[in-house]
């Protein structure tokens, strides 16, 4: 594929996980096939839920950034680091307004999750090319002092112990009115029990474009 602008590694439950399905209907949209879907009839959703569509309904594992080796070096790498990796069993979920916009979290702590985070943010960071002075700064207003360590050496304030798993599903400030329609969206799909069982890369093929899922590498897989 052309070399794209921005790419990430997130989670992405599988294709035939209901929990996808309906993430991608939440959204109105699959990132996989990029089709629009028609969204749930919830007054308002198509507006409050246009920034989490752009990015495609995932969890971030490694933040979006560009390449400073290029697509084909960077994929090998995340092949690698799946390898390495061993499927584990997701923890029930639920959907909260915790951090000003609406989201899937875990219901409980889940130290496997914490884990495969850190390794994608720490083993993949060869690969960023560090933003200007300019844009670290306006990410820099507010930090605490770890997270703006973090911002220094991973580029994002939110890796490592300030990292959360989430799903996001809304704008910011956007959350509270959508709240329990969403859990009742959500309700059948929450609790399924599923596995953490692949890397999904994501890539941004120009500035500003929707972000596609092109790749689902599978953990513990040989190359």
């Amino acid at each position: 594929m052309p070399e794209p602008f921005r790419a990430a590694v997130y989670y992405a439950p599988d294709a035939n996980d209901a929990l996808w399905l309906r993430g991608c209907a939440w959204l109105g949209q699959d990132p996989e096939s990029g089709f629009l879907l028609p969204p749930p009839d919830v007054p308002g959703i198509a507006a409050a839920t246009s920034e989490p569509r752009r990015y495609g309904f995932h969890a971030t594992l490694k933040p979006p950034m560009q390449l400073r080796n290029g697509f084909p070096a960077f994929l090998a790498d995340v092949e690698t680091l799946a390898q390495r990796l061993q499927p584990f069993a997701m923890p029930p979920l639920r959907v909260a307004d915790d951090f000003g916009f609406l989201a899937i979290l875990p219901a409980q702590k889940c130290t496997a999750l914490d884990e495969a985070a850190a390794s994608c943010v720490t083993e993949l960071e060869a690969h960023r090319l560090p933003e200007d002075a300019a844009k670290q700064g306006k990410r820099a207003a507010g930090r605490t002092p770890a997270q703006l360590v973090y911002l220094q050496r991973y580029g994002y304030p939110y890796v490592l112990d300030q990292w959360r798993f989430h799903m996001t599903l809304s704008n910011a400030g956007a959350g509270a009115k959508l709240l329990e329609p969403a859990r009742k969206f959500f309700a059948e799909v929450l609790d399924t029990p599923r596995m953490f069982g692949a890397l999904a890369v994501y890539v941004e093929a120009e500035k500003g474009a929707d972000f596609r899922l092109t790749r689902r590498i599978g953990l513990g897989c040989a190359k």
